[in-house]
């Protein structure tokens, strides 16, 4: 996704060119090759071949993973931070009441919106995609990975 590009709920999630379309299909493709080749002449290496395709497979999707991981426990730590500044006196006590996954959706929300969406995900249990559903002055994430 371009930077330029205006994010909205329609528009908000990224795919990095490299990872989702070079990286993994390479593996894929290694790992059915490897399969193939194993099927058709089996011996010890072929199988060995199958197996290390898969283990580069579970290798790049767990580094992928712990990634946006360590994102959402940095974007969980902005937002408490960020809800703290803006949210009034009585509603900075349920703060900690968010969870994870809310955190995160509020993080595309306008300053002026957070009061709001706040007060209705604490008082209705909003998931995540119901809360960027309600934003209406969406405020860009483009660090995301």
């Amino acid at each position: 996704m371009s930077e330029e590009q205006k994010q909205s709920y329609a528009h908000h999630a990224r795919r990095q060119p490299a990872f989702h379309f070079f990286l993994i299909p390479v593996l894929i493709l290694n790992f059915i090759f490897a399969t193939v080749y194993d099927v058709r002449h089996p011996s010890l290496t072929s199988t060995w071949m199958v197996i290390l395709g898969l283990a580069l497979l579970v290798l790049a999707f767990l580094s992928r993973m712990n990634a946006v991981k360590v994102q959402d426990r940095v974007i969980r730590l902005e937002e408490r931070l960020r809800l703290s500044l803006l949210l009034p006196g009585n509603m900075q006590p349920r703060i900690l009441e968010l969870t994870e996954r809310q955190l995160i959706a509020l993080r595309f929300a306008s300053d002026a919106e957070i009061p709001r969406l706040v007060g209705e995900t604490l008082q209705n249990n909003l998931d995540s995609k119901e809360i960027k559903k309600r934003i209406q002055n969406w405020r860009p994430d483009h660090f995301r990975i």
